[in-house]
């Protein structure tokens, strides 16, 4: 947010900049073309007399008297001419271009049929220019102005285009404080909204955190409920029931005769408890190892290895004392090997699982599980978990809680790896 934020008050403030020069330009060549055009009207149009056309010298110094006393007086304006249609150049404050005939453009010849004010920058190229350059670019603005009788003529006149810059330079100033406080306005608007959004933000993402906690504390202490309600319960009476069908297995037995249906049956419900109680003790491995609390995480892993070995997978384990495991990082390493030893029986089909648990550098610990199984795609998996796989999402959550590091690494037909790297010590 504070980077889109950034973003989007350089970019206002990139395109404000290039805007407000482009209108100080404008407005500055704006102001040039008002001032000839007033020039036009105020000055030289009342001092222009038929006698103009045909160079006469009464008309001419008085063309010439008020030009210079009312035009060219502005230090802006370089050079004035007065033009007959056929092109001909009648007055000049440059006297050796008085006479002279050259081509007019079509803007040009078009302000005698279709009468308006023209302004450009000239590149002083033109012929009848050749005494205007040397001093840079120049504005040129033109226009019609008529004698009393009515004979149209042709009005330019030739600003100094860095006086324009200069003013344009002035108005981009003002224009440029009117954007700077703009921008600045919208800055000190935007800091408290954002701050208080980045720390709702901040508050949510805790909340998550601690109610994710609480969820995998509420679930790890009903494992531990559920773990000794069936060990001290169903598993004990079922123990008691097995002995009680052995012994009255061997009893029937004993007596011979009519009751020998009666024994095998005995000894087939005295298996299938002791089966039942088998199945019962990997589910309270699976449920909450008490191993894990009394000898440590390598022996919850041993008997987690030990339930795949009993579900007919091949586990090859190797396991090293990781002293940088604290009591949490040790319930992560179980959990993730869970999560992911119930995987490989439910989802993957395979036949065989490698256990890896190691110290690494830093006091790092790091846990790796591969199968041989079907394997996923696991970024559309992570996003969009399908019905019955969102342990994985849950068990990144609580990886990330944990600030530890977990990778994935799976492709269709190319079985499944994890790898878990649980920091050092947080003591």
């Amino acid at each position: 947010m504070l980077i889109g934020a950034i973003v989007v008050i350089v970019a206002v403030g990139v395109v404000g900049t290039l805007a407000s020069r482009n209108l100080a330009e404008a407005e500055a060549v704006n102001d040039a073309s008002r001032t000839a055009d007033l020039l036009a009207e105020a000055v030289v149009q009342p001092a222009l007399l038929d006698g103009a056309t045909t160079g006469q010298a009464a008309a001419m110094a008085k063309i010439d008297a008020a030009v210079r006393a009312h035009v060219l007086d502005d230090a802006e304006i370089v050079r004035v001419k007065l033009w007959s249609p056929d092109g001909v150049i009648v007055y000049s404050d440059e006297a050796r271009l008085i006479g002279q005939q050259f081509a007019l453009g079509e803007d040009e010849r078009e302000v005698f049929t279709a009468p308006q004010l023209h302004a450009g920058v000239s590149d002083l190229d033109a012929p009848e220019n050749v005494h205007e350059r040397g001093g840079g670019p120049m504005l040129e603005v033109y226009r019609p102005v008529w004698t009393p009788a009515g004979n149209p003529m042709l009005f330019e006149i030739y600003f100094r285009y860095d006086d324009v810059r200069d003013r344009s330079t002035a108005l981009f100033r003002g224009f440029g404080g009117v954007l700077l406080t703009s921008i600045l306005l919208l800055v000190v608007l935007l800091v408290p909204v954002l701050w208080r959004l980045l720390d709702r933000l901040r508050e949510g993402q805790g909340q998550r955190e601690r109610l994710l906690q609480k969820a995998l504390d509420a679930s790890e202490e009903e494992r531990r409920r559920i773990a000794g309600t069936l060990h001290d319960g169903v598993v004990q009476d079922l123990v008691g029931v097995s002995y009680l069908l052995t012994g009255a297995a061997q009893r029937a037995a004993a007596t011979g005769g009519q009751v020998g249906s009666v024994s095998e049956i005995l000894e087939q419900a005295s298996g299938t408890v002791r089966s039942g109680i088998g199945s019962l003790r990997s589910l309270l491995v699976d449920i909450y190892p008490p191993s894990l609390e009394s000898a440590g995480v390598i022996a919850a892993l041993e008997d987690l290895a030990g339930t795949a070995r009993s579900r007919n997978l091949q586990v090859v384990a190797h396991l090293e004392d990781c002293p940088g495991l604290d009591a949490d990082g040790e319930r992560l390493v179980y959990r993730v090997a869970r999560e992911c030893l119930l995987n490989s029986v439910r989802h993957s089909a395979a036949t065989s699982i490698r256990i890896s648990l190691q110290p690494s550098g830093n006091g790092d610990s790091t846990l790796e599980i591969a199968d041989d199984g079907k394997g996923f795609d696991v970024l559309p998996t992570l996003r969009h978990a399908p019905a019955g796989h969102f342990g994985l999402a849950v068990m990144a959550d609580t990886v990330a809680a944990a600030g530890a590091q977990l990778q994935y690494r799976s492709a269709p037909g190319a079985g499944t790896a994890i790898k878990l790297r649980v920091p050092g010590l947080r003591r």
